[in-house]
């Protein structure tokens, strides 16, 4: 299986990310792993910190000559605001933080529970997304985050960016200050930025996130445990302020009558030799998902991201100690992360699509999980006959 963990704190000395079960000869591109967490850090409404910081990673074991070992791998992202000794403790918990219920729970204040619930944290599931997608680069997938709504403003790509993956919109998007597909409507979401900036308020939006060119069958129906979807949705909603989570249409598909619900299925001759082994559909309402599994269509995933809780003009609160209203507490933070939470949501995404492959198609190297795909395209397609 492949697994990661992260430890660390916001202000901690680092943030390190343990990740197990990565095949052996991945080329392993620090390169990449550090333009993901330089995008991380970037996008309109960031707060100080990410002047401070240059997140780089470290990969302190698992790689030989440049590859992995397939023994378990290490990336550590240092900290270079590191002052969590003198960090003053907190008595006022901030509405929509988990200050007053993980004070509550384990008794240590609230300095403990902000340290380790920050978006500080983030850092390493990017680093270990980004390690995923090297496996995943090495066998043609892709996958791709980007803004479509923050506060009021509605960012929804023209689908004609996808024609033939992932390039097109990403060259689009990586030239947004947003990381939209919009650039039109770029300056009206920056104007909103700004407004809540100038009022002391902060906020979300919407990212979504596409995988493609993924085989059949990542994923399986036979245990509720081991869906795909409920392990991408899961993984997700895990992320600091995310709220909500949709596969595909998601929530759309609830107002609309069966017929309009589902994906036809055609055939097409010419596309019998790719990894959609000839099926077609016009439509991908279920967001490449269906039962569990994957069925060849790029994989959509779109995660609500509420605003921040740490506002510059805070909101009411209790005093911990002496129980009077007050005002929360505020910390150094940002207007908006939605930016960045593209970011983070297109690694996460990544990785569980990473630990799907491994687990079906196992190996314990990439050659093998190459020669694998292979082989189950080729037997799929040659059942296909019969």
């Amino acid at each position: 299986m492949l697994t990661y963990k992260t430890a660390g704190e916001s202000h901690g000395k680092g943030i390190a990310a343990l990740i197990d079960g990565f095949p052996a000869g991945v080329p392993l591109d620090s390169d990449f792993i550090d333009s993901e967490l330089r995008r991380r850090q970037g996008g309109s409404g960031r707060g100080g910190r990410q002047a401070i910081e240059a997140d780089r990673a470290e990969i302190l074991t698992g790689v030989l000559r440049g590859q992995s070992m397939g023994s378990p791998i290490l990336l550590w992202v240092k900290n270079k605001d590191y002052k969590l000794e003198s960090m003053p403790e907190l008595v006022r918990p901030r509405p929509g933080h988990g200050d007053l219920a993980g004070s509550i729970k384990f008794g240590r204040g609230i300095r403990p529970i902000l340290e380790r619930s920050s978006a500080r944290e983030t850092a390493g599931r990017v680093a270990a997304g980004a390690l995923a997608r090297l496996l995943l680069r090495e066998i043609g997938i892709e996958a791709l985050g980007y803004v479509t709504g923050i506060g009021s403003v509605e960012m929804n790509p023209d689908e004609s960016l996808f024609d033939g993956g992932a390039n097109k919109a990403r060259t689009v998007r990586d030239a947004s200050p947003i990381y939209s597909l919009r650039p039109d409507l770029d300056p009206k979401a920056e104007t909103e930025i700004a407004e809540a900036r100038e009022k002391g308020d902060t906020l979300g939006g919407i990212v979504e996130v596409r995988v493609f060119n993924v085989p059949f069958g990542l994923g399986t129906h036979a245990q509720w445990s081991a869906k795909l979807d409920g392990r991408v949705a899961g993984a997700v909603a895990a992320i600091q302020a995310i709220k909500g989570v949709e596969i595909g249409d998601g929530f759309n598909l609830a107002r609309v009558p069966g017929s309009e619900a589902h994906d036809e299925i055609f055939w097409d001759e010419s596309a019998r030799d790719s990894r959609s082994l000839g099926f077609v559909r016009p439509s991908n309402r279920a967001g490449g998902l269906e039962a569990g599994m994957t069925n060849s269509r790029p994989i959509v995933v779109r995660a609500a991201m509420k605003p921040i809780p740490t506002l510059r003009k805070p909101l009411r609160s209790v005093d911990l100690q002496t129980k009077d209203p007050v005002e929360a507490s505020f910390e150094r933070s940002d207007v908006c992360a939605i930016s960045a939470a593209s970011v983070v949501v297109e690694n996460v995404v990544a990785f569980e699509i990473a630990a799907a492959v491994v687990e079906k198609f196992g190996g314990d190297s990439l050659e093998e999980i190459k020669d694998r795909i292979d082989l189950f395209q080729r037997s799929a397609a040659k059942r296909l006959e019969n």
